[in-house]
């Protein structure tokens, strides 16, 4: 006889696809739940850098390197061309001003001195013999004029004689008259030979005033060729020790050549190189300190250099005050140059974290010290030890300072 069976509601299998089901949602829930809320990491406390934000003096500097170098340097290009033919000094002597340092040979400037000599001399003979021929000249008229004189009071005196006895019927006209012409005549003369004679003092005057200007000329040539020859031998322009010389006996050189450069030992400067990024904020008289051992050393800027080279710029600082002992040309000194006054701040350390928050946030620890989370801030200024909080920090509060680099996008840290 067939018995009915009866259809069962709850089979293993359904049973365990319900179950899978239910597993399923349960574990998107809590991937949901767990990911809503805030991103967790643990940290070992031994690999953080916690610092505390203090009320400190602060002051904005930059560290850099300067080079001492010679508070001034002269550098040594030759005037003229020539042949090394002496070196009086070796490459590091100090020299006292205008002491010889080296000569060159020039024998195209020496004949053409020799040329411009004989030129001189001619040219004072030439006017030596002018002269001369002037003042016999000036014998010749005056001899002339003083012959005119004489015919003129001689003309004069019978004229005047003449002229009485034809008054009193003594003698004719005729030969009244031939006297009086022979007395106007004789007037006309000599005014005609003193005007001769002044016309002629003029124009030898003028020509004895252009000779001698002559000779001047060619006597001022002289004297620049010879001084243009001296030139040859290179002196010291001030006391200082010699540097870079650059000269072997046998040497041609070309005028204008750099031949090495004299290093005033009366004091030092310091060139720094700076970043452009200060170089509206770097100007003449801003100070700088140099530490050696316990000492601390002022310096001020002297030059700035507005060019930049490679992303940088130089400056010349000058020691204000004491300057160290044994300090050498081409010692390397490392300088912070204040770019602030001394004032009170809220500081922090620097740290690794600026890299990745840019400085507009950080990692604050809780009170307790098991947590840290983010915190908005604002730097201000920095110095290559401390930054500047405007915003969002207060005294006592203790943050991560290390790199965030390792920590992603973590909104939260366990510490520890």
């Amino acid at each position: 006889m067939d018995r009915i069976i009866v259809k069962k509601k709850w089979t293993p299998k359904k049973i365990g696809m319900i179950a899978g089901g239910i597993t399923l949602v349960a574990l998107i829930a809590y991937v949901i739940v767990s990911t809503s809320g805030r991103s967790k990491l643990n940290v070992d406390v031994e690999r953080m850098t916690i610092a505390e934000a203090k009320t400190s003096t602060f002051r904005e500097f930059i560290p850099v390197t300067g080079i001492v170098q010679p508070i001034s340097t002269i550098f040594l290009d030759l005037l003229e061309s020539g042949r090394v033919e002496e070196i009086f000094v070796e490459d590091g002597a100090v020299l006292a001003e205008g002491q010889p340092i080296l000569k060159l040979s020039n024998t195209d400037m020496e004949l053409s001195i020799v040329n411009q000599e004989t030129n001189v001399y001619n040219m004072l003979t030439q006017m030596q013999i002018a002269e001369i021929n002037a003042r016999q000249n000036t014998v010749n008229k005056q001899t002339q004029m003083l012959n005119a004189d004489n015919r003129l009071k001689e003309a004069k005196r019978v004229f005047d004689l003449q002229t009485k006895l034809y008054e009193s019927k003594t003698i004719a006209y005729q030969e009244y008259q031939q006297t009086k012409n022979q007395y106007e005549w004789e007037v006309e003369s000599r005014a005609l030979a003193l005007e001769i004679m002044k016309q002629d003092s003029i124009a030898t005057a003028q020509q004895m005033r252009q000779n001698r200007e002559s000779y001047q000329r060619q006597n001022d040539a002289l004297a620049l060729m010879r001084r243009k020859f001296d030139d040859l031998t290179v002196r010291a322009p001030v006391a200082g020790q010699l540097t870079s010389l650059d000269a072997e006996i046998g040497q041609s050189k070309s005028k204008g050549l750099r031949i090495g450069q004299v290093d005033v030992l009366s004091g030092f400067k310091v060139r720094v190189d700076v970043d452009e990024h200060y170089i509206t904020r770097i100007y003449p008289g801003l100070e700088g300190q140099y530490r050696r051992g316990d000492s601390i050393y002022t310096l001020k800027i002297q030059k700035v250099y507005t060019q930049v080279t490679s992303g940088r710029f130089a400056v010349d600082m000058l020691f204000a005050g004491a300057v160290p002992d044994n300090i050498r040309r081409g010692q390397s000194l490392q300088i912070r140059i204040a770019l602030s006054d001394e004032t009170e701040a809220l500081i922090i350390p620097r740290g690794g974290f600026y890299q990745q928050t840019g400085g507009n946030w950080i990692f604050k620890v809780t009170h307790d010290g098991n947590k840290a989370y983010r915190a908005d801030i604002r730097i201000g200024r920095q110095n290559p030890d401390f930054y500047e909080v405007l915003d969002g920090l207060q005294p006592g509060d203790k943050v991560v300072t290390n790199s965030y680099e390792n920590y992603g996008d973590v909104q939260e840290l366990v510490i520890k």
